[in-house]
């Protein structure tokens, strides 16, 4: 294959899963058609089951590159963790650690709306098109967090009585459904004169604020300084 064509092909790949994930964060997995994605990508459908196979085939790789992009993300986050273990039994550098990584959660989610509200949309679908497809994906990442979560609890640096599951999924679920509810917090947060930008690093300190203060083991020790 000449270069020139590869790159078309990978042009066409990617107008096609841009249209895509544009139509599953507006009509949720269910509520998608293939003809409104090949309209949208300006490709006929032909193409699009050539390229993925089917609808599903489409779905798993509209999150397979979002998966990938989150890697390379929380690759360059817990580098500095892999290559000095001894930031886990820092108090201080282990703070600004979970203070970045949430700033990062919080912030890729707000820059990222059409995946932010797939999620939502596998939520309130009990997840069940991503359970079918869950097998191609490797929770590397996850274990990762989880490692470096339990190196921190055995530092004492994080509560003893939370499990690590459930702890590295609740601060994964707040960031992504915090930043789906910056509408409503403008508005609730009307008489502070905020501009959206002013309430997004508002509301973002808040939820980094809670998280950190719900996971480590002392809370009053390690707030998170304004």
């Amino acid at each position: 294959m000449s270069e020139s064509k590869k790159q078309r092909g990978e042009a066409t790949r990617e107008a096609i899963l841009q249209a895509a994930e544009a139509t599953f964060a507006d009509h949720g997995f269910a509520g998608a058609r293939v003809d409104t994605i090949a309209e949208a990508s300006g490709y006929n459908k032909t193409l699009l089951f050539r390229y993925f196979g089917d609808k599903l085939g489409l779905y798993t790789a509209v999150l397979k590159r979002a998966d990938s992009e989150w890697s390379v993300l929380l690759g360059r986050m817990f580098s500095p963790l892999l290559e000095d273990e001894s930031i886990v039994s820092d108090i201080h550098r282990f703070r600004k650690f979970l203070k970045t990584t949430f700033e990062i959660f919080f912030d890729y989610m707000v820059e990222h709306p059409h995946f932010t509200r797939m999620l939502n949309w596998e939520q309130a679908d009990g997840w069940q098109t991503f359970t079918r497809i869950a097998s191609q994906f490797e929770p590397d990442d996850l274990a990762q967090l989880e490692a470096i979560f339990s190196r921190a609890q055995k530092a004492k640096l994080l509560r003893k009585d939370l499990d690590l599951i459930v702890m590295v999924l609740l601060v994964q679920q707040v960031c992504w459904s915090s930043p789906a509810t910056l509408p409503m917090y403008q508005m609730l947060l009307a008489g502070k004169n905020f501009s959206s930008t002013t309430t997004r690093v508002y509301v973002r300190e808040q939820v980094i604020e809670f998280l950190i203060a719900g996971i480590m083991s002392d809370p009053g020790k390690h707030k998170l300084k304004k």
